[in-house]
Parts: C-alpha cells; structure tokens; sequence
C-alpha cells in the first residue's frame, strides 16, 4: 500500500488536478487547500471586477492583437511627424546643437558687415575712408578689423565658450568666408588703383520710389492658368547656392511666385554660401535644414521637384538612388552651358522626366552632347528664358501687377528719373557723363578685363576735344537761325542714327548742351565712366581680380575713370544711373543673360558678344550693338563705345527699341506662360 502511494505522481498527491474539479478530496480547511489556492481571488471579487481580466486571460489572439495595432499606430505616428519636416531634435526633446545657432548668427554678422546705401572713397593704399549715407554705419565694409572690433566687445568668459562650442565648425566656417575677406582685403586696401566703391542704394531707392519692402513680394494672377495649376501642390525647389547671381535669383522669385499663387514650397539649398538667406526668411521660404533624408523624404511626396541649375546632378543622382522611381518627378532647369557643367551631370541627365533651357542655342547645345555621349533622354527639352520680374519692371515704368492708381507707369516714369539723379549725385557723376555698367560676377568668363582694355584703347585714341575747338563749334552754331541749328542738328541725328526727333526736342537737347558742355575753364565735361560689379560676391574669382588691378595700376588714367559696386539686389537704382550695359561673355558665350533683359527694360542699349543667347536677345543696330570674343572684339567693342558716347540719341533710340522688346517676350507673364507647358507635361504622368 505505501508503495502504492509513493508510485503516484507528486502532483497528484497534491491534489492539484481533483482540486479544480471538485475540491472534496482536500478539504478547504487543509493546510494544502489553503497553499494552492491562497492568490486566487474570492468569488465575490471575481463576480464584481475581475470578468474582463479573465476574458483577455482566456482570448490571448484578442490581447496580442490589440498590442500589434498600438504599436503600428505609434510606428505611423512617429514617422509622420519625422517626414513632414520637424526638427530631429526638437521632435527628440532636446534644444539642438549650440553650434549650428552659432554659425548662423556669425554668419548673419559676417553678412551685415557689407556697407548698406553708402557712398565709400577708399584712398590710395590706406585704410581711410569717407562714407556719406542717410544712415550713420556701424561698419563700414567686411573686412578682419572690424571683426576683432566686435570681438572685444565680447566678455572674456563668452569668447572662452564660444571657442569651446564651436571647435571645429569655427574652422570650417572661416574657410568658407576666406575667399570673400581675401578678396575684400585685397581690393579695398593693398591696391592703390583701387577708388570709388559706390552703393548700394537701397535706402534711396526706397526714399525716392516710396516703395516699402513688404509690397515686392509676388503677387499671383489667381485667375491666370498657372496659377489653377499650382493651387494646392507641393513642390520642391532645388537651390545650388544662395549667390546673388541669376540662377539663386530666379529660384527665388520662382519659388516667392509659386506662394503667392497658393502652393506649398520647400527650398533644398546644396551651398548656403551668398547673401540670399536673408532674403528667402524675408519672403518665408521655408530651406529645409537637411539637404539629405529629410529633402529626399520631403521631395517623395512633392507633385514637382525643379532643380535650378546643373551643379544640382550631385542631389539628383542620390535622389534616384534613394528612391528610384524619382525621376519621374524631376524637371531640370539647366541655367549653364559650359561642357564641364556637361560633364558634370550628364550621368542623370536620361533619368531626369524633362530637361529646361533658357535659350535655343544652349539647347542644341546640349542635345549635340548628348548625341556625342548617346544619351537618350525621355522627353524633348522645353525652352524657358528668363525674365524681368515685376519689382524691376514697376521700377521701369513697365505695366506690371504692381501698380496702383498712385503708382502708375507714367509716375514711375518720374520717380525713376529723380532715382537716376540722386544716384549718379551719389556717384559723382555730370550729367553728361554716359556710365557704362556691368554687374555680372567678376571672373574671366564675363569679360571685365576686355571691358577695360576696349576703354583703355578709347582713351588712349580718342582723346576729350580742348576748349578751343569745342567753343569755336559752339561759335558756329550760333551763327545759324534757330531754324538753322535745327536743320543742323537733326542731319547730325538722322546720319548718325537714322532716327528722328521733334523740333521741341531738339531745341531742349541744343539748350541743354549748352549749359552742359562747359565747365568753369571751358573744357568739355563728356567723359566715359565705367561701373563694375558685383566686389564680394562668392562667384568672383581672387586672382581675375588681381590681374583687372594690376591693369589699372599701369593705367592711372583709366583707373580714375572706373568705379566698383558691392554685390546687392537692389540693381534698379544702378539700372536708373547707368547709360549703357555692356555683355562682355566668352567662351561659348552668355547662356542667356538675365541681366541683359533688365537692362534693355530700363532704356538701355547693349554692348554684346556676337555668341550664346546674347545674340538671340540683342538685335545689332537695333536694340544694341554686338562685337567679337576675345581680344579682337576689343577694337570693336571701343568704338561701339566710341559711337554710342558720341551720340546719344542712338542710345535712347537703341533703349526704347530694347524696351519694346522686353515688353513683347521677357515680362514674368511671358515666363509662367511657358512654365505652364512645362508643369503640364511633367505632372500630367510619372
């Protein structure tokens, strides 16, 4: 019997089994009851609570099931909240890197350091400056000293953290600025040719025109076709820089466009280097602080993607490969038409849904590359030329969206003369002076140094008329019957221009003469300035500098008769004071020119290169005048000046036939108009 007993399981002799069954075989006052069952719950409590805990402990699928969607939901909700562009480390929790707040604010110092709406003599080989401005400035111009300046104003116990919290970044950034301060250095006190450095005019713009910053945002035409086609879309602007150039500019104002018309954009910029940030905060364009995942993420999503020059190939081949059906999303505005941007992006250029041009040259361009390299790509290329927007276009008297009854054409018109006045006032210019400008980055491809020599060579040959002669001209004139002079002088005109003028304009102009071409001691005061822009910009290159300063130091005489600008936006006062514009483009000439158009919609003629889309915006003889690359265009390019300073009714007829161009094909509705076409093909299907 006890070996019975002993051959039954533990468990079975414990009662566990007959306990849940039936419980008389362990009486509920045995110790061994009491053991087993001491955690369960009375059945009073089990009756009055506990029946939902019992139900998930019997349906365990219902309870895993429920866990698996709390944690999708929770999945979903984290990436949502990661793709629509909040911050890594606000949505973590944490207050970001102090280090990023620092390199913004001291570039955003760096950045005000630029002299505002001044007039800057710098003397020869010092340091000493005269600043006549409607501000007084804190600082004059960017330069090493001011920056040490600044510094000392800071606490000991600031600049040992600040150098501690930067490291390395502190590095990174001061190579990014060294070319700026190195040329600004170089050009503003090592070189003694160096004179007048002259605007920029934005306060005067502002207080002649009466025209607060806030009215040159983009205003939409909500009820032109494309702004029903962008209402509601998300799209995403590719920027290479930030430069005060034409391809950032017109991003730019594409993208301040695209918002005023109702869509959602985001700007990708792939170099933050220029002085567009500013600008883009101004017009509340958002940048996307990622130029990697979080753009990727936010361009997958986007209607449109438009990559605004062809150093973009780098973003848009990581694009593709991050997400390969990308491309489809893609339109490519290629703003450049050297073969090395070819080379550059010829890898992408297939995958890209449509690629854009400005101009039909760089087209055929392009695509006779593209047969060499046998790249096939999907669509036929569409054409989009640049244009004047509607800020300058209502500064010009232009008909625009930004009119009102107390802004007319015909009052901008007036304003835009008592605008020239004061900036060439600022300029120390005479009012006979005729002021030839170029306002492209300062590098070999635009031509500044041929500029120079052709001015050099019309110096040189074709020296000022003396006193004498000038008055013995005069004494002649004089002898003639009104009548006379009149018949004299519109012979002058129609041989020299082929135009025609009125009998009241011609007894202004030959009053007007008079008082102006004698000074005090009678000499003749007609003299050819030239303006060059734009002194700090990122695009300028420090050694062409160097080598347009050694020219003018073996040149006194020309020297005296340059002046330099800063690199700004506010081109409509310079556009106002300048008499001329000359498009000095080698190479394979100017991809367009988003500078000639301005110019030609302010009155002015232009002096081309005879290559790239210069040609196909500048009619020779007609709304300008157009030479030969390199040096043998020089030759030429001194006469065209030789002629236009000669006769300025060539000039103002070559201005208003330029204008009337403009007018007809490079207004901002001329440009969404085709933009239409494009946005069309590439959102009709992926």
């Amino acid at each position: 019997m006890e070996e019975s007993v002993s051959k039954v399981p533990p468990s079975l002799r414990l009662g566990s089994f007959k306990s849940s069954l039936s419980g008389r075989s362990t009486p509920k006052s045995s110790p061994t009851f009491r053991r087993l069952h001491s955690s369960r719950t009375p059945r009073r409590e089990a009756r009055s609570g506990a029946g939902g805990i019992q139900w998930f402990r019997s349906n365990r699928l219902v309870y895993w099931l429920l866990l698996i969607t709390l944690w999708a939901y929770l999945g979903f909700y984290v990436q949502s909240r990661w793709a629509h562009g909040h911050k890594k480390e606000e949505f973590l929790g944490f207050t970001g890197d102090p280090r990023n707040k620092l390199l913004d604010a001291e570039k955003n110092a760096r950045r005000d350091l630029l002299a505002d709406d001044s007039f800057v003599a710098v003397n020869n080989g010092t340091n000493k400056t005269q600043v006549s401005s409607d501000r007084k400035l804190d600082v004059i111009l960017a330069k090493k000293g001011n920056e040490v300046s600044s510094r000392k104003k800071r606490s000991k116990r600031a600049r040992r953290s600040l150098h501690k919290m930067r490291g390395k970044p502190k590095a990174k950034m001061n190579n990014e600025i060294s070319d700026s301060e190195d040329q600004e250095q170089e050009i503003l006190h090592t070189n003694s040719t160096y004179r007048l450095l002259v605007g920029p005019f934005g306060s005067v713009e502002d207080r002649v025109l009466e025209w607060s910053p806030e009215k040159r945002s983009g205003t939409c035409d909500r009820k032109g076709h494309f702004a029903r086609l962008v209402w509601s879309r998300r799209l995403v602007l590719v920027f290479h820089e930030l430069s005060m150039t034409g391809a950032p500019i017109s991003m730019m104002e594409l993208a301040t466009e695209l918002l005023s018309c109702g869509a959602t954009v985001s700007a990708v910029v792939l170099s933050k280097k220029g002085g567009l940030t500013s600008e883009l905060a101004r017009r509340r364009i958002k940048v996307l602080e990622d130029r990697a995942d979080l753009s990727f993420k936010t361009a997958m999503k986007a209607d449109l993607v438009i990559a605004g020059s062809a150093v973009c190939a780098s973003w848009i081949d990581q694009y593709i490969a991050h997400f390969p059906a990308g491309g489809s999303q893609i339109a490519w505005w290629i703003m450049e038409n050297r073969r090395e941007y070819f080379d550059r992006s010829k890898l992408v250029l297939h995958r890209v849904k449509m690629l854009i041009f400005l101009s039909e040259l760089q087209s055929k361009q392009w695509l006779t590359w593209c047969q060499e390299e046998n790249i096939k790509l999907r669509s036929q290329p569409a054409l989009v030329p640049l244009a004047v927007s509607d800020e300058l276009a209502f500064v010009a008297g232009i008909p625009c969206s930004l009119n009102t009854p107390s802004s007319s054409p015909e009052k901008m018109l007036e304003k835009r003369q008592l605008l020239r006045d004061a900036v060439r006032k600022e300029m120390g210019l005479k009012d006979n002076d005729m002021l030839v400008m170029s306002l492209s980055s300062i590098n070999a491809g635009k031509g500044q140094l041929f500029l120079l020599e052709a001015a050099h060579l019309f110096i040189d040959q074709y020296p000022l008329q003396t006193g004498s002669e000038v008055k013995k001209s005069l004494d002649i004139r004089q002898d003639h019957s009104t009548l006379g002079v009149k018949h004299h002088l519109r012979g002058l005109v129609l041989k020299s221009s082929n135009g025609d003028l009125s009998s009241r304009d011609l007894r202004t102009r030959n009053s007007h003469r008079r008082k102006m071409l004698f000074d005090s001691q009678g000499t003749e005061e007609q003299a050819l300035k030239v303006l060059i822009g734009s002194v700090g910009s990122k695009s300028n290159k420090i050694s062409y500098v160097k080598e347009i300063l050694r020219f003018l130091s073996q040149h006194a005489k020309l020297s005296e008769s340059v002046l330099w600008t800063p690199t700004t936006t506010h081109v409509a006062s310079l556009y106002s004071a300048a008499d001329v514009y000359v498009m000095n483009s080698q190479g394979l000439g100017e991809t367009f020119g988003r500078v000639t158009v301005e110019a030609m919609a302010f009155g002015l003629p232009v002096l081309g290169t005879d290559a790239g889309g210069t040609k196909e915006i500048v009619d020779h003889n007609v709304t300008g005048l157009l030479h030969p690359m390199g040096h043998p265009g020089t030759q030429v390019l001194a006469e065209n000046l030789r002629f236009l300073l000669k006769n300025p009714s060539a000039r103002k007829q070559m201005g208003m036939e330029g204008r009337k161009k403009v007018e007809r094909n490079y207004l901002k509705k001329h440009m969404y108009k085709r933009f239409v076409e494009v946005l069309t093909r590439c959102m009709r299907s992926r």
